[in-house]
This record gives structure tokens, C-alpha cells and sequence, in this order.
């Protein structure tokens, strides 16, 4: 729309000559609302190059989740004598992990997954000392560990009941806050242990065309404390940022651009297109007029 519009006023410019001066006026006035509207793609276009950039960025390293005081953790246990194993699966009845709220793009509630492992539903809750009681083996600290490593450790110390146990260990309370100026915001579980920023605005259904994508806040708590962090979308360098990675318990927040604050958003989309048809108006009233 922004090139149509330049092109037809480039073509009135010579008919202008024997114009007055408040046409001259409101000639300027046309040029600058469509090189605004022209430039306001810059903001809204995402992982743009700078100057000099390579089309290649090194990734943050991944990150490790550490089980923590809170968590909830499903453990499925298997071995070749299946009867054996069941002793180690008490939350296998009709409520086995896979029943677990834990599906992209669902709502959760964190409290209801604690007070759903406290009553028996299926998960291991993790106390205040970081302790997990598991079947014969007893109580066992798990805080500080990853899923990988207490999978491990499980395995070990189970080849002294089963013959050829395998372990598996999920972490069922991941989940990621996703408000402000996005489709869908929501509470979203994340059903393995790693995902990116743009996949976690993807599943709440991408920004609304109102959202600042140069300043997407991700608010982390780090040693007891709140951090507040932002991201730009519209940069590459998002891909080398330490909130590339999301953590459990983090929200995400994409506030409002100022155009939908001062409630004239709409009115400023359709500025371009109205002087675009008042051009078109004027080049056909000052060809009738002059010829």
C-alpha cells in the first residue's frame, strides 16, 4: 500500500507547480503519514538482521532443569518380570502419568498438581528437605539433581530388586506464564524439559498486532529474587540471549504498543489508507483542472 500510494504521489508532484500554498501544505503533510506508515514494518517483523550480522548465531547453551522443593515428579518403572516392576509403580492404577495435565496449550494449576500428588494421583512430590520416598528403596534427595541423573540413580540402585530395570523421569509441574498483548494468554504445561521464547509466544498463539515486540519482559526468579529481563524480537541477538530458554515458573509479558494505550490504534492504521485515496483525488481533480 505504502509504494502505490508514493508512486501516485510522485505523479501529482509536477501538477502541483501551479498550486497554492496550503495545497503544498497538505502535500508535505501527505508525504510524511505515508513514509510513517511505510517504516512502521520495522517493528512488527521478527529476528531482523543488523548491519555486518551473519546468518549464523550461536545458540545459549541448553538448559538443565534441577529438581527442586515442589516439584512433581513421575516415575515410571519397567523390567523384564512386569509383575516385579508394578511394586515400584504406585501411581500406575488408572492414574498414570500419561493422565497428567501435562498437554501443550492447556491451563494448569499448579496447587491443584500438588494437592493431586498428595492425595496419591500420579507423581512423587518433592518435600521441603528435597526428599522423594520411593518403594523399598526408602527416602532418597533429589533436590539439585536432573531428571537424568536421578533416572541413573534409580536404575542402579533398582538392579538389586529387577532384572534389567529401565527408568524414566518426568517433570510433571513445568509450566510457563504467558500474558499481556498475546491471542491466548494462559498457564501452558511443557511436556519435556526444554523450550525456547518463540515457541512459548507460538503455543499462546503468537502476538496480537498491539504487542511491543521490541520488549517482551521475562520475569525469573533467581536466588529468592525477581528478575526482570527483556528481549527484543525484532533482533537476532535474541537467539544468544540467557532468555532464550525459558525456566519453570517463568512469565513471559508482552505489554501494550502506545498506539493501543492512547485507545487510536485504529484510527492510525487507517491514516494511510484514507490520504492514499485523497491522493488518488487530488492527482484526478488537478489533471481536470489544468488540462
Amino acid at each position: 500500500m505504502c509504494y502505490v500510494s508514493v508512486l501516485i504521489f510522485i505523479d501529482a508532484v509536477p501538477m502541483f507547480k501551479k498550486a497554492t500554498v496550503p495545497a503544498y501544505l497538505f502535500a508535505i503533510s501527505v508525504l510524511i503519514i505515508i513514509f510513517s506508515s511505510c517504516g512502521s514494518q520495522k517493528d512488527v517483523t521478527y529476528f531482523q538482521r543488523t548491519p555486518g550480522e551473519h546468518d549464523t548465531i550461536p545458540l545459549p547453551k541448553m538448559y538443565v532443569i534441577k529438581i527442586q522443593p515442589g516439584d512433581i515428579l513421575s516415575i515410571p518403572v519397567n523390567s523384564l518380570n512386569p509383575a516385579a516392576s508394578s511394586f515400584f509403580n504406585p501411581y500406575a492404577g488408572g492414574n498414570t502419568s500419561q493422565d497428567a495435565p501435562t498437554a501443550v496449550g492447556t491451563d494448569y494449576d499448579a496447587n491443584s498438581a500438588v494437592r493431586l500428588a498428595r492425595n496419591g494421583a500420579p507423581g512423587y512430590i518433592v518435600d521441603q528437605n528435597g526428599m522423594i520416598s520411593f518403594p523399598l528403596i526408602g527416602k532418597i534427595r533429589v533436590e539439585g539433581m536432573s531428571t537424568s541423573d536421578l533416572r541413573d540413580t534409580l536404575t542402579k540402585k533398582l538392579k538389586s530388586y529387577l532384572k534389567e530395570p529401565t527408568v524414566s523421569v518426568q517433570l510433571l509441574n513445568f509450566k510457563v506464564s504467558i500474558t499481556g498483548e498475546v491471542n491466548r494468554p494462559s498457564s501452558y504445561v511443557i511436556p519435556n524439559e526444554l523450550i525456547s521464547l518463540p515457541d512459548a509466544l507460538t503455543m499462546a498463539g503468537d502476538l496480537t498486532i498491539y504487542g511491543r515486540r521490541t520488549n517482551i519482559m521475562v520475569i525469573r526468579e533467581v536466588n529468592g529474587e525477581k528478575v526482570f529481563a527483556h528481549v527484543d524480537l525484532t533482533n537476532r541477538e535474541i537467539f544468544s540471549s540467557p532468555y532464550y530458554y525459558l525456566h519453570p515458573n517463568d512469565i513471559v509479558y508482552v505489554e501494550p504498543i502506545k498506539a493501543k494505550s492512547a485507545q487510536t490504534s485504529q484510527t492510525n492504521y487507517l491514516l494511510p489508507v484514507i490520504f492514499s485515496g485523497l491522493s488518488l483525488i487530488i492527482v484526478l481533480l488537478t489533471n481536470v483542472k489544468f488540462k
